[in-house]
Order: C-alpha cells, then sequence, then structure tokens
C-alpha cells in the first residue's frame, strides 16, 4: 500500500508505467488543491496516477486522469474521482513547463503522490517518450544488470 521513508515522506502512489513509457528529463514538486474527502481517501492509499498527464490552461497546471476513490464515510460531501485538480506552482514555475511541454515529443506526467509534513504533494516531471526500440534496450540493461548482480551474489 503505502511506504514510509526516514524523512518524514510517506509515498502513497506512484505512476511506476511512466517511468517504463518516458525518459524522465527534469522534476518539480508541487502542491495540490484538494478537498477534505480526497485527503482522507489518500491517506488511505485509494489513489491512482496510471494514466494522468498534466496540461497547462489559462496559467494554471491542471492534473488530469488521477482517479481518487471516493471516501467510505463522505457521504453527500463526496467529490468526483476523475475531476481535475490544480497544481499550486509558483509562475516561474509553470511558465518553465509550458515552455518546456511545448517542445516536440515532450509532456508532463505526475511520477508518484506523497505526503510530506501532512501535504499532500505530487512529483512533476518533464519527459520524453520512449521509443519501441528504447523500451527494449532499457529492459536489456536491467536484465543484464540483475544478471550481474546475482552471478556477484552467488560468487561471494
Amino acid at each position: 500500500m503505502a511506504k514510509a521513508k526516514n524523512d518524514g515522506v510517506k509515498v502513497v502512489a506512484q505512476n511506476r508505467k511512466a517511468r517504463h513509457d518516458y525518459f524522465i528529463e527534469q522534476t518539480y514538486e508541487a502542491g495540490i488543491a484538494l478537498v477534505g474527502t480526497e485527503v482522507k481517501s489518500i491517506r488511505q492509499g485509494k489513489v491512482n496516477l496510471r494514466d494522468s498527464y498534466i496540461a497547462i490552461k489559462n496559467g494554471e497546471a491542471i492534473l488530469q486522469g488521477m482517479h481518487v476513490t471516493p471516501y467510505e464515510q463522505g457521504n453527500r460531501f463526496n467529490h468526483d474521482p476523475m475531476r481535475n485538480r490544480v497544481l499550486l506552482l509558483h509562475k516561474r514555475e509553470i511558465n518553465r513547463l509550458e515552455v518546456a511541454a511545448s517542445r516536440e515529443g515532450m509532456t508532463l506526467i505526475p511520477l508518484d503522490l506523497y505526503l510530506k509534513k501532512g501535504l499532500v504533494k505530487v512529483t512533476v516531471a518533464i519527459a520524453k517518450g520512449k521509443k519501441l526500440y528504447d523500451k527494449r534496450d532499457s529492459e536489456a540493461q536491467r536484465d543484464a544488470k540483475r544478471q550481474m548482480d546475482r552471478a556477484l551474489r552467488n560468487r561471494g
């Protein structure tokens, strides 16, 4: 479910598919505007980042496609699970992201969602899509590294 680190950061959800499908160029930490029941649901780890992405509209960074399961005790105060959520970034960071996303082949994706000092944060990545041969190459490198580690472990 959720993995805790020793520096007060608790990772709630990761977008593992993003690291497989994209080259990560640069990352930013952003806050996220949520309603109360969303925060409670996220604390329980009921969130999915799989097909989400970030769009810049009207000078705001908007996280789209993130699914937050409705909170069980939320009754009428619950939220729409797939609603768009505004990311909290400085204006110059939004401008940098907009310029980076406008370059050919670049996109903005969330990598992970975590709790830091009680606040929900998201890691935003400027990423470039991998081609099929790039995916195969990185998988071959990962397998070779795994075999070398296994051989060293068995020898020693």
